[in-house]
């Protein structure tokens, strides 16, 4: 340890990005990080390598206030919460929602201020951003069936905690459990006293059409975050943006960084929003994929596989899977099946005492789903000759 450096730093935990882009050689299907499995169309791509040739200048400095792209993203907003008009300073920008999630945990609970409060499984972003500023994060459970919040402990917590909870993360749908909040867990985030900020990341909202921007623009309490990295194919680019009442957005933009959004990152999330009826004319089909790889798992006694509101399945090893696979715990098991997937070109994430697999083409999904099985009998085929 660097003498220099803080002494809790040792203790924590870097983000696993993927696992194979570091090996060129290998070609996987990367289902790991629930990006769409298309790229952009390529008439979108020309019009982009134009518009950089004549438009974006690389000297210069991209628009620090991001005007357009927030008034695009405002259009946005209200059109997908079914509302007349979302106003463009109820809105900022991140490079990626991470950067959106870091600027809020500076605004609410830097220097002792508060804690945060998330329910595992859930996005694992929140607890490290969290403690590499010195955050304190309060965890509670989900049910193993549902995967629904314990209110009765989440309130317990938001009462007794020391410091006190300043901000309450959820994702919606939960990522990696896929479930969306029910009625009974927003309406427990809506009695949230206004001492509590509450954010709901809607990074999957197009694959459930389920949203909270209306309660972010009632309550001076909420702030729904949502990316461009999903649904609108722009992982490449990171973009992230909050949506909340104006006061909030702007704290926001007192504690981001200046010209934190390159402008060729905002010219491509510009276009996708201009194209919007073009890029998200895909989700049906990813659905519909999305289906029939969970009835195809569900079909295999071996696996538990649970509903899903996003572009990705959760699933775990069923009783059954257990005793065949000749084990009495998920983790060794899972551990297994997640390294002899990925010697076999398909990478999934291991996370949550789970496998969240992302939808893929219909050719990654079934090759995915003839992996899943190969590896399953062959562990059972060992699992029976060592008895």
């Amino acid at each position: 340890m660097l003498p220099f450096l803080r002494d809790d730093l040792a203790q924590l935990s870097a983000y696993t990005p993927h696992a194979g882009q570091a090996e060129k050689a290998v070609v996987f299907d990367q289902l790991d990080t629930n990006e769409s499995p298309f790229d952009l169309p390529d008439f979108l791509k020309a019009a982009l390598a134009e518009q950089y040739q004549q438009a974006v200048e690389a000297n210069r400095y991209p628009d620090g206030g991001h005007l357009r792209l927030k008034e695009a993203i405002a259009g946005y907003a209200a059109e997908s919460a079914q509302l007349s008009e979302v106003a463009s300073d109820c809105v900022s920008v991140g490079n990626g929602s991470d950067e959106l999630i870091r600027s809020l945990l500076i605004a609410t609970c830097l220097g002792g201020s508060g804690a945060i409060l998330t329910a595992a499984p859930t996005f694992s972003m929140y607890g490290i951003l969290a403690k590499t500023l010195g955050i304190p994060v309060m965890t509670i459970d989900r049910s193993d069936a549902t995967f629904a919040l314990d209110l009765e402990a989440a309130s317990a917590a938001v009462a007794d905690s020391h410091p006190p909870i300043r901000v309450v993360f959820m994702v919606h749908p939960n990522s990696p459990t896929a479930n969306a909040l029910t009625e009974a867990e927003l309406t427990w985030l809506r009695s949230l006293p206004e001492t509590v900020l509450v954010v709901v990341d809607e990074a999957y909202f197009e694959f459930c059409q389920q949203t909270t921007v209306a309660d972010a623009l009632q309550r001076s309490n909420w702030v729904v975050l949502r990316t461009f990295s999903k649904a609108f194919r722009l992982a490449a680019h990171r973009v992230g943006y909050a949506v909340a009442q104006p006061a909030l957005i702007a704290a926001l933009e007192k504690v981001r960084l200046p010209y934190n959004l390159p402008s060729f990152s905002q010219a491509a999330a510009l276009s996708a929003l201009a194209n919007r009826t073009a890029l998200l004319e895909a989700i049906p089909s990813l659905l519909q994929a999305r289906e029939q790889l969970s009835q195809a798992l569900a079909a295999d006694s071996r696996w538990q596989v649970w509903p899903s509101q996003a572009n990705f399945i959760y699933v775990r090893l069923s009783p059954a899977g257990l005793d065949r696979l000749g084990l009495e715990d998920q983790t060794a098991g899972l551990v297994q099946i997640f390294q002899k997937l990925r010697s076999r070109g398909t990478l999934i994430r291991q996370t949550g005492g789970g496998l969240r697999i992302t939808i893929g083409t219909a050719e990654q999904n079934q090759r995915t789903q003839q992996n899943l099985a190969a590896v399953l009998d062959e562990l059972s085929l060992a699992a029976t000759g060592s008895r």
